[in-house]
């Protein structure tokens, strides 16, 4: 490998249920983000250059498969309606993410270890 030339390994965390189908991913995190940024699906869809429907529906499947509410829905009225996460969503996204910096902590361990020093004892270089 040539002097100056850095290699990097990524690596992405989602979480799925027993049947395969996705729980909480990378996806998943910018939608509540967006929600908690703009205050309403409607914003958040808007800011991610997503439909309502699609943002709604994934917002929908992950509240269902995890069994608990993660938006808390004010209907609209004369100032309009909106969404803020729940005490359970915020916390959801605080451990997603240490989930995410861990693994990639520890991808970066095991890529060292195992690929990088392949590499250098690389005779052909």
């Amino acid at each position: 490998m040539s002097q100056g030339r850095k290699l990097l390994v990524h690596c992405k965390v989602w979480v799925e249920d027993h049947t395969g189908e996705l729980i909480f991913g990378a996806g998943r995190l910018r939608i509540l983000e967006a929600v908690e940024r703009s205050g309403s699906i409607v914003g958040a869809a808007k800011e991610l250059g997503m439909s309502y429907s699609a943002v709604w529906g994934k917002i929908h499947a992950t509240e269902q498969r995890l069994g608990r509410a993660i938006l808390e829905k004010k209907i609209g009225g004369p100032k309009g309606g909106g969404s803020a996460l729940t005490p359970f969503a915020k916390e959801l996204l605080d451990r997603f993410r240490a989930l995410e910096g861990r693994t990639q902590q520890a991808a970066e361990r095991i890529f060292e270890d195992v690929f990088l020093k392949a590499l250098e004892n690389d005779p052909e270089g």
